[in-house]
């Protein structure tokens, strides 16, 4: 008999949304032959006509919910409820339904993995209730979870600091990415800028994606050409910045795409990638471009640092940003090409991914208490450390990062 495994937390299969669902479309596609897979989906993004039953051996379950936004909550509690009956290991991917976890380790053997999907509760997009809720769901998750997932080595610092256990970094695959696709005739007259030199950024338009500095730095350099597809008409932050900057000609602003044969396309013509997110951990379109041999002008935040092994370029405000631009050579731009490939495939293919993943699905049956990272000695009285001079023992900076 097959390990049923429940993975929740996804839009659904087949993947036409995120990062969480392609992971989930490869897991699927990798470990069918181990695992007895059923897959949560949200029937509000899947017409009546796409509601398979299954798909490449998963099969799939549709919720009448959004699994983004408020919804997630209701969405990933069902999940999880519905799970506990038809599953042994739950793949839960997002702290949503975090709150559910202490009752399902009192009352059910069930085994968990949860994948806390970066420090959601710092994004900008959240109120402040939302981001209460999830800093307090992030909390339950690492410690009713038998094993928590960080797809970053930063994140992996920061759970190990504020837990006190250890998260396992799994990050995502990109080698389903399509390299050297060149443009046919076709896709000229509806991309023109296809073959001239630009370069793209692909994103949600979100304040913490630095949507707003990007342009604006892009809009004082007019011999720089930005190709910038996403969601404009989701917010009014991006409504906002549309309409600032589609009046510059060397400025293209696209509405999302996705079908990953045209996003390929763009991305792999271009001569540079643009990559602003500051919160999250590995981000998935970041990994796309290095896989694509794209040279990288990334935010300098730990966490795209941490994914590109501090070998691209950064900025942290306009200023810099604008510098980077004016001074790159092309020599500069491929040695950073390379350099961004080699990691990426070493490090970034989906093989590797599901590999680890299915290690993690057998170690849960053999843990029962997570373990704390701290020394025993660090947990004596103060005045004690004090009396043997080693009060330093107190407070141990944590390090972990492991490839």
């Amino acid at each position: 008999m097959k390990t049923k495994v429940a993975i929740i937390g996804t839009v659904g299969l087949p993947a036409k949304y995120g990062g969480f669902e392609t992971l989930t479309a490869h897991l699927v596609e990798e470990l069918s032959d181990m695992y007895d897979f059923t897959v949560y989906c949200s029937s509000k993004k899947y017409s009546k006509e796409e509601r398979i039953k299954s798909w490449k051996g998963a099969k799939l379950k549709y919720l009448p919910l959004d699994a983004n936004g408020i919804q997630s909550i209701p969405y990933d509690t069902w999940s999880i409820f519905h799970a506990l009956f038809r599953s042994d290991v739950l793949l839960i991917l997002g702290v949503a339904g975090a709150w559910l976890l202490p009752l399902v380790r009192l009352f059910t053997n069930k085994r968990i993995i949860i994948s806390i999907d970066g420090i959601e509760w710092k994004r900008d997009k959240w109120s402040v209730p939302a981001k209460l809720y999830l800093w307090w769901a992030e909390k339950l998750a690492v410690k009713f979870s038998h094993i928590d997932i960080s797809d970053n080595e930063s994140i992996q610092d920061y759970t190990s600091v504020r837990y006190k256990t250890i998260s396992r970094v799994i990050e995502y695959g990109a080698d389903h990415t399509k390299i050297n696709h060149l443009p046919s005739a076709e896709n000229l007259e509806k991309y023109p800028f296809l073959n001239e030199e630009y370069a793209v950024k692909v994103c949600r338009i979100e304040p913490e994606n630095h949507v707003h500095t990007i342009l604006k730095v892009f809009s004082t350099l007019p011999d720089r050409k930005l190709v910038l597809v996403g969601n404009w008409k989701n917010s009014e932050y991006g409504k906002n910045l549309k309409e600032q900057y589609s009046g510059f000609e060397n400025i293209l602003l696209l509405d999302p795409i996705y079908e990953q044969e045209t996003i390929d396309l763009i991305r792999g013509n271009a001569s540079l990638y643009i990559h602003g997110h500051s919160a999250g951990g590995t981000n998935p379109s970041l990994v796309e471009a290095m896989f694509l041999g794209l040279p990288i002008i990334s935010n300098g935040v730990s966490y795209n640092r941490t994914t590109t092994e501090n070998q691209a370029f950064y900025f942290t405000n306009e200023n810099e940003l604008r510098n980077i631009l004016e001074q790159l050579t092309g020599k500069d731009l491929e040695i950073c090409a390379g350099t961004m490939k080699k990691i990426a495939e070493r490090r970034y293919t989906w093989k590797r991914i599901a590999k680890k993943y299915s290690q993690l699905i057998e170690e849960t049956f053999t843990i029962n208490e997570k373990t704390n990272v701290m020394p025993a000695i660090s947990e004596l009285d103060k005045t004690i450390l004090e009396k043997y001079n080693v009060e330093h023992l107190k407070h141990i900076k944590l390090f972990n990062n492991s490839k």
